[in-house]
């Protein structure tokens, strides 16, 4: 069997959700996805497509460990029920960054705002999250290969999750909100400058393009992110050229205005 079709098969025998399975190109996606969490072109990846437990991702990727197609250093997290694969290295780095007083930039999107603002005064919060998070990534680390999923404590339940997933998967801005209080958001009819990030995995005559990041800024606070996104992407960018696995990197901006947004 070709590399691709090992990671198809691997996706379609422990991601089946009753007696539906992956496709073959979702499970292409995924092992373009799962593969640049590997190469340390993202963090993480969140599995919110199929409802596959947090158990089932963890048999996945013990499959394509076990089969050397991706390193054993890879873990899967669950948080409240939320499946991910992690690159614990690349996450811890990002999440120090933010302990650091720089990394993402946060913006408020709470429902009673007439507009989105950067959000600094929640960052003590922020912090207090990762640090939370941190000691239960370093402890993992130590282990050659994980058997199981790290699960998150009881404390993950108060966390905005909207917030620590922007911030496990790399993104440049996160969004935060109230949820004590509401859990819409102020962007209805707001626009967005949405920016995506996608290459192509080839392997032999067959190629496979994939999105590997999408994310929105609301464009009245485009100035003040600025700096961030331009980081951003010339990380991905220095990180891209130091592997040979994914080609063709290109990174696209769009702007939309929608109705409803959903975080």
């Amino acid at each position: 069997m070709s590399t691709q079709e090992l990671f198809v098969a691997a996706a379609r025998k422990h991601l089946c959700v009753g007696r539906k399975s992956l496709s073959a190109p979702r499970s292409l996606d995924l092992a373009t996805q799962v593969l640049a969490v590997d190469l340390g072109l993202k963090p993480a990846l969140l599995f919110d497509s199929n409802g596959s437990s947090s158990e089932q991702v963890q048999q996945y990727l013990s499959s394509l460990q076990s089969s050397q197609l991706v390193s054993k250093s890879l873990l899967t997290l669950d948080l409240n029920g939320h499946a991910l694969i992690v690159n614990p290295i690349t996450v811890r780095s990002n999440l120090e960054l933010v302990l650091c007083g720089s990394g993402a930039a946060l913006i408020d999107v709470c429902h009673s705002l007439e507009k989105p603002a950067i959000a600094d005064q929640f960052r003590e919060e922020l912090k207090s999250m990762i640090q939370d998070l941190l000691p239960q990534l370093r402890e993992r680390e130590r282990l050659e290969e994980a058997q199981k999923p790290l699960c998150v404590g009881e404390k993950c339940e108060e966390w905005n999750l909207c917030t620590v997933f922007g911030l496990l998967l790399g993104y440049p801005v996160a969004y935060w909100f109230d949820q004590t209080h509401s859990f819409e958001n102020c962007l209805s009819m707001t626009p967005l400058m949405v920016t995506t990030a996608a290459a192509t995995w080839q392997t032999g005559s067959a190629h496979h393009t994939c999105c590997l990041y999408s994310f929105s800024v609301p464009d009245v606070l485009l100035k003040e992110t600025q700096s961030h996104l331009d980081d951003w992407r010339r990380r991905l960018q220095e990180r891209f050229q130091q592997q040979h696995v994914l080609k063709d990197l290109s990174v696209c901006q769009t702007t939309v205005t929608l109705p409803s947004v959903c975080l």
